[in-house]
């Protein structure tokens, strides 16, 4: 196939592909920009914006949201065409620094708003009640569309999810084949919340994983390939990997042709700590 053939084949799908959580469209695979800063992130955003991400992750903590909202506007694509995420410091968590912090937040992005704003994790500084009713009152403002936190256990999305006045659509969190989130996963997906997982490809174990590789092989595709199919093919969850360079944004997206069959799926699995036959079924994909 041509590159550019290639290349538009993957724009349409990595683009609509898509889960639905408290009523917001996420995409499956969004871009993570963790650990990346400056000409780096912002280089690295367009390339992926140009191959066909339409998810861009980012934080506060990152110090990097200028370097983003600089390839956004750089970019061909529409605004609204992407979900753009940020989150809050856990040190931001008292009230009037959530509203202080995500206004400068949208600031340095250029944006009138974001898609999903996240606490970034559970926080000392206030009680959760007060981060999420100033949460809720940016969005009232129109600076917010969706809500969401990050690193939280069951019991504490159960928490988040009572005291928000609007749908809490997403939990990101660590998850990939050799790090389980079962349960987790289960309440997500009974609960209509998209469980985002970061560092999908266990900051570069994966991609030297023979076993991973192997499943891959009939189907042309590398272990980070099958890591990331594995995620996105489960319910309710959508992966952000983070790459630098072309050839592996590329590569990332490159995973909508194929699908893994369940012994595939319980194969990946197993690489890791999971129940996989027990999950599966739980969550009807068997």
């Amino acid at each position: 196939m041509a590159p550019d053939v290639k290349n538009r084949a993957m724009r349409e799908t990595a683009s609509t592909a898509t889960v639905t959580a408290g009523g917001a469209e996420i995409p499956v695979l969004g871009f993570g920009t963790a650990r990346m800063t400056g000409d780096e992130c912002r280089r690295a955003v367009e390339t992926a914006l140009e191959v066909g991400y339409r998810h861009v992750d980012t934080a506060q903590m990152y110090d990097n949201e200028r370097a983003v909202g600089e390839a956004l506007a750089a970019s061909d694509v529409d605004r609204e065409d992407v979900f753009v995420v940020t989150k809050v410091h856990p040190d931001n968590a008292a009230r009037d620094d959530v509203l202080e912090s995500t206004r400068e937040s949208l600031e340095r992005l250029g944006l009138e708003a974001v898609d999903l704003l996240l606490l970034h994790a559970p926080s000392d500084r206030a009680p959760l009640e007060e981060t999420l009713t100033a949460m809720n009152d940016l969005q009232d403002e129109g600076a917010v569309d969706h809500v969401g936190v990050s690193n939280f256990s069951v019991e504490q999305l159960e928490s988040a999810r009572e005291l928000s006045e609007t749908p809490i659509v997403a939990n990101q969190v660590k998850y990939h084949p050799y790090h389980h989130q079962d349960d987790l996963l289960e309440y997500c997906v009974e609960h209509d919340v998209c469980l985002t997982a970061y560092s999908p490809l266990a900051e570069g174990t994966v991609p030297g994983d023979d076993r991973l590789a192997e499943i891959g092989d009939p189907s042309g595709k590398s272990a980070s390939q099958v890591a990331l199919r594995w995620l996105v093919q489960q319910p309710s969850v959508a992966a952000i990997p983070k790459a630098s360079s072309r050839e592996h944004i590329e590569a990332n997206a490159d995973i909508f042709d194929f699908e893994l069959s369940d012994d595939e799926l319980a194969a990946v699995a197993d690489v890791g700590d999971g129940l996989w036959d027990q999950l599966a079924v739980t969550l009807g994909l068997r």
